[in-house]
């Protein structure tokens, strides 16, 4: 007799920091002024001139279904820009829009994962990873990462785990939630093992325009054949949108759009409309602004949180995340955090989300709030302190 739910799930946690985000809204309806770094999008709204393009189309009432694969259009736009920030010439008809990047990611790995294969991730890393290849019923291989490599993994990494089992790699540059960075020599790199290995590698590249010492390179540049999962909502400033892309070797183009005409039939009319505008000109101003302020509010939030006896012993070069080692504070950081909540009134993230590798002894701070939001926190936390 079957038994339910699927047995999948039980190797599938929650999404911790939603939970806790749920518990800070909680405090916030009894009237508590609660600081959040624990959500990851950006506290900006959405640029006018995407408000602007979606409000347009809308007039007409014509809502309709798209492609599977997304507006035309917008795929010649997404593949302009490739052109036009990384002098790369991608054909459109290699873009796939998506229901944000999660959907890219469950159409990549929908594609690629096979009963029983092995996929090896970095840990601490983004933690639906790991829960997306269970869901296909495949093996998720942590690495464990840390100050040596700048948590990121090394080619000696996945030599140490390759196995007749592995089929491939999902790497995170800029990453979650470490804000680390892979260079273009490591990306060329890990590149060529894992097609020595004849295995995949797929490059989540969601927090590409928010760097801070120079724009990052993209995978792109080291093959054709690497899937490329990107988003319009970090950058871009439209999280709610639900609106990514990915960029597909040819050879599997056709697979992916009978994915996603069966999972989801296409992405939202209104979001891609709207998405027209996110590389005009006058949004990218308006983003590059938005990206200098995020820069401020790093520099002033890292010394402070040294100060108050974290350690930052990740170089944070992307996204918006502090990863802090707070061992010298606790020896419990899922606990700590939801102290910092009740008593503090600061939501955080501990590493319990991130993965089995030091979660303890770990936090994130995202910096998605004012500078004087900021400065409140860590005016709270050295109260906390005592």
């Amino acid at each position: 007799m079957p038994t339910f739910p699927a047995s999948r799930l039980a190797n599938i946690a929650p999404f911790h920091v939603l939970e806790l985000m749920a518990r800070a809204r909680a405090l916030e309806a009894e009237g508590r002024d609660i600081i959040h770094m624990e959500v990851g999008e950006p506290d900006f709204p959405t640029p006018e001139p995407v408000i602007a393009a979606v409000q347009t189309s809308l007039t007409s009432g014509r809502v309709f279904y798209t492609p599977a694969l997304g507006l035309p259009e917008l795929r010649h736009a997404i593949a302009d820009f490739y052109q036009t920030r990384y002098g790369i010439s991608i054909p459109a008809a290699r873009i796939a829009v998506t229901a944000g990047a999660s959907a890219a990611l469950l159409l990549t790995l929908a594609c690629l994962v096979e009963v029983g294969s092995e996929w090896l991730l970095s840990d601490p890393g983004y933690p639906c990873n790991r829960h997306f290849i269970r869901s296909f019923e495949g093996v998720p291989i942590g690495i464990p990462v840390g100050p040596a490599s700048n948590f990121q993994p090394t080619p000696a990494d996945f030599e140490a785990h390759w196995n007749e089992r592995s089929a491939g790699v999902l790497l995170a540059s800029p990453a979650n939630p470490t804000g680390t960075m892979l260079s273009g020599e490591q990306l060329a790199a890990i590149a060529e093992f894992v097609r020595q290995h004849q295995g995949q590698l797929i490059v989540d590249e969601i927090y590409h325009g928010l760097t801070y010492e120079g724009d990052a390179q993209t995978a792109l540049q080291f093959g054709d054949d690497i899937f490329i999962v990107q988003s319009f909502s970090k950058y871009f400033n439209m999280t709610g949108w639900r609106l990514g892309w990915l960029v597909v070797p040819e050879r599997f183009v056709r697979d992916i759009e009978k994915l996603a005409q069966n999972l989801y039939i296409s992405p939202s009319m209104p979001a891609q409309h709207a998405a027209l505008a996110a590389f005009a000109p006058t949004t990218i101003s308006i983003l590059e602004a938005r990206r200098a302020e995020f820069r401020r509010r790093r520099d002033f939030l890292a010394p402070a949180l040294a100060d108050l006896g974290f350690q930052l012993t990740a170089r944070p070069q992307g996204a918006f995340y502090l990863y802090v080692d707070c061992s010298a504070l606790t020896s419990n950081s899922d606990r700590f955090a939801r102290d910092l909540i009740e008593s503090a009134g600061v939501a955080t993230t501990p590493g319990l989300d991130f993965g089995t590798h030091a979660p303890n002894q770990h936090m994130r701070f995202a910096y998605t709030t004012t500078l004087e939001r900021l400065a409140e926190a860590v005016d709270r936390i050295r109260r906390f302190l005592g």
